[in-house]
């Protein structure tokens, strides 16, 4: 019987964790250049984690490390393309507030919400407005 053919697109589902573990914890680059170089908006993800998660770790990383609101735009397309809802994406910065802080979580809020159509600014000075 042939071995099947697998595409490279699944090679990291293949390898036990403690492997992938070891290789990048000896910076292998063979590992980083293929999961880099198949990794983006719209392309699938390395992880074996389904695209609905792997996008919302992704939206999370970017909370994290105070990423430009740019930087949001593809994640978040990436999120409602794998089925995820505008609330499971603001539910990321909820989920990482105990870790990372309300500073970090206060500055990419409205970073996000311009990714998912919502400008917070505006919506704040218009109810200040509304109210003075």
């Amino acid at each position: 019987m042939p071995t099947p053919v697998v595409p490279d697109c699944v090679m990291s589902l293949l390898e036990p964790p403690e492997q992938v573990l070891r290789k990048l914890t000896i910076r292998d680059d063979a590992l980083l250049q293929r999961s880099l170089a198949k990794e983006g908006c719209g392309r699938p993800p390395e992880s074996s984690l389904d695209p609905k998660t792997h996008a919302l770790v992704r939206i999370s990383a970017l909370i994290a490390m105070d990423a430009a609101a740019p930087s949001y735009l593809c994640a978040v397309d990436s999120a409602r393309a794998a089925g995820a809802s505008d609330e499971e994406v603001v539910g990321c910065l909820l989920a990482v507030l105990s870790i990372l802080g309300e500073p970090r979580v206060v500055s990419a809020a409205p970073k996000l919400g311009l990714a998912l159509g919502y400008d917070v600014g505006a919506a704040l000075e218009e109810a200040g407005s509304a109210l003075g």
